[in-house]
């Protein structure tokens, strides 16, 4: 067995094994589905979906990356005509995204992988502790930005 040191008694690195282990688990079940997508696609969808007319710079804050990650995505997502960009109607420097008809039904789909994928990832805790354990997760990422 290796030896892993300090390693397991780590906060940092017991997330990353952690979002490793979901985040093959996430791509298992799109792959099973016959469906390619991201978490972070997964998100960037939900997000225009619940705001739509949202600006790629809002988005790209809200996602926490910048503009030049951001554009490839929606660049790949508007390929695929999951959404589109419209130019603001209140900015004309800037772009409005809102889903398509086909990205609206996709999201639904996605929507129930992404519920059986969370349950499955969650099938050891009780619904208490899931809620426990994400409010303790809020607390160490407000911790980590404080720096």
């Amino acid at each position: 067995m290796l030896d892993r040191g300090l390693l397991p008694g780590l906060l940092g690195y017991a997330l990353r094994r952690t979002q490793s282990a979901v985040f093959a688990d996430f791509a298992a079940t799109f792959v099973r589905a016959g469906e390619a997508l991201t978490p972070g696609e997964f998100g960037l969808l939900v997000l225009v979906e619940r705001n739509t007319g949202l600006s790629q710079m809002a988005l790209a804050r809200a996602l926490g990356i910048d503009r030049s990650t951001l554009v490839p995505i929606l660049d790949r997502l508007q390929a695929r005509e999951l959404l589109v960009r419209h130019r603001s109607p209140t900015d004309g420097r800037t772009h409005a995204l809102a889903l398509t008809s086909t990205g609206t039904r996709a999201l639904a789909k996605f929507a129930s992988l992404v519920k059986a994928h969370e349950k499955r990832i969650a099938s050891g805790l009780s619904a208490a502790e899931t809620r426990t354990l994400i409010a303790l997760l809020d607390k160490v990422r407000g911790s980590a930005r404080s720096l």
